[in-house]
């Protein structure tokens, strides 16, 4: 590529700061769909005749001072990760991230309902 020596921690970080996030979506799902395939005929032990998905989320806490958009309260910066996952692989068919206060049933109005499959998710 041309680079005579390690590229910097920083440097990259630098250069993500000013990058739109977007640009990563699509390859992402692109990827997500690859593995997906890849690993389909692999046995999970769950025998089902119908897709189930499950919905869960999980809440991580950020350094307020790199990540202040973040902010939730006035010390502390978290996002929630919300992640659905189908039974038959070990690859999320989606990972999306929100503000911590969201609530997991708005992550269902970002889902492609697929006909004749199961949602499985808490009252979170």
């Amino acid at each position: 590529m041309g680079l005579r020596a390690p590229v910097a921690h920083s440097t990259l970080a630098d250069a993500n700061r000013v990058r739109d996030w977007r640009i990563y979506a699509d390859p992402a799902q692109l990827l997500i769909a690859r593995a997906r395939r890849l690993y389909a005929n692999d046995p999970q032990g769950v025998g089902l005749d119908q897709t189930v998905y499950a919905l869960d989320s999980t809440t991580l806490d950020l350094c307020l001072s790199l990540f202040p958009w973040a902010r939730f309260r006035t010390t502390q910066a978290t996002i929630k990760l919300h992640t659905l996952l189908d039974w038959r692989g070990p690859i999320p068919t989606l990972i999306a991230i929100s503000d911590s206060n969201q609530a997991d049933v708005c992550a269902l109005d970002g889902l492609w309902l697929e006909p004749g499959a199961f949602h499985v998710l808490d009252r979170g």
